[in-house]
């Protein structure tokens, strides 16, 4: 039998939106607010959802002990009470929310089995939120939905 486990994960981090080859005006009027030079931060809240092979003894798709330690070393360690902007990861590129949640999932990704993550949603606001499926992406999209 086939099924899903979905676990969800917050972190607070903060960032800051701009592209250094642009100048300050430019970065303004693109990111607004979020470019503002002392940056800013969110209360994220990382869903992460894994398919598999149910275990016949265990009864399980994953052990969630195992997925906990997993993201508590892979994302809420590296990333928590951080500016994602002087993390490595972020390095050359706008630590939006959408490179965010890309980097969140590549990472679980390469800590699993091959094809047991299925996709990680970001919700970076009420309002705002993102969602990543790797290369398997969701009929008609891109692999990224932003809503």
């Amino acid at each position: 039998m086939h099924a899903y486990l979905g676990r969800r994960y917050c972190f607070s981090a903060s960032h800051r939106l701009f592209c250094p080859e642009w100048d300050e005006v430019r970065n303004q009027e693109h990111f607004g607010k979020c470019a503002n030079p002392h940056g800013h931060g969110h209360n994220y809240m990382a869903e992460v959802l894994v398919g598999g092979q149910v275990e016949g003894v265990t009864g399980m798709v994953l052990d969630l002990v195992e997925l906990d330690a997993l993201v508590a070393r892979e994302v809420l360690e590296p990333f928590g009470h951080s500016n994602l902007n002087l993390h490595p990861a972020f390095a050359g590129r706008v630590p939006t929310s959408e490179h965010v949640c890309m980097e969140i999932f590549n990472r679980i990704d390469a800590a699993l089995p091959p094809g047991m993550l299925r996709q990680v949603r970001l919700e970076e606001t009420q309002n705002n939120f993102f969602i990543y499926r790797g290369s398997a992406p969701a009929p008609g999209s891109k692999g990224f939905v932003k809503q």
